[in-house]
């Protein structure tokens, strides 16, 4: 049965003191299923990478619970990615920004930058609120292989590594988030997935 109401409320606050615990809790997202650590436990994200055998060179994206909380992780917030906040957010398109302080290496992968997304799908959502602060949204599945669009999926490819699932039934798959990065000029399309180039032309001074 799919999670929403009081339902969805509670395991979500289950589900984020699991984080809060250094856990690690499966959800699903407009695409696929993720995977979220506690972004401010660098414990939490060493597990989250060795359960996934995902290199520790590669970033993480995360997602925050309200455009408010923007400012505790990006440094520089430019004009062009609010106005692109107003048009896609929430939704599919991750912006990155140079990290503010105290954001993790591990999640920038000592780039600097930080990946940042305000989700649409509400158990995703209801996650983020409950825990009040950043989650990682990596998908949740090995690294390189097919992401999962159901929770049955995740436990088959992470079995005991995850200790908690939010089932919200199958997810849409098909694309991925589209990630653009603002700290450069012109803006740069790093992965083009809901969002297409074009949508997002009318809103950038420069796109590469």
């Amino acid at each position: 049965m799919e999670l929403a109401g009081k339902h969805l409320e509670l395991a979500a606050m289950e589900a984020a003191k699991i984080l809060k615990s250094g856990g690690l809790v499966a959800y699903p997202t407009e695409s696929f299923y993720g995977l979220a650590a506690d972004a401010a436990n660098e414990n939490a994200i060493l597990r989250l990478f060795h359960v996934k055998k995902r290199q520790v060179r590669e970033p993480v994206l995360i997602l925050i619970p309200s455009v408010e909380s923007l400012n505790r992780y990006a440094l520089h917030v430019p004009a062009t990615a609010k106005r692109l906040m107003e048009a896609f957010w929430p939704g599919g398109l991750t912006l990155v920004f140079e990290a503010a302080k105290g954001v993790s290496s591990l999640l920038t992968a000592g780039t600097g930058k930080i990946g940042v997304r305000l989700s649409s799908h509400p158990v995703a959502m209801a996650l983020v609120l409950a825990m009040g602060a950043a989650i990682t949204g990596t998908s949740a599945n090995i690294s390189g292989e097919s992401p999962c669009k159901t929770a049955n999926g995740v436990t088959r490819a992470l079995g005991k590594g995850v200790d908690k699932i939010l089932d919200g039934g199958k997810t849409p798959g098909q694309n991925p988030s589209t990630v653009l990065d603002m700290t450069t000029l012109p803006h740069s399309v790093l992965r083009e997935g809901m969002i297409s180039r074009e949508a997002l032309s009318p809103y950038c001074e420069s796109l590469r």
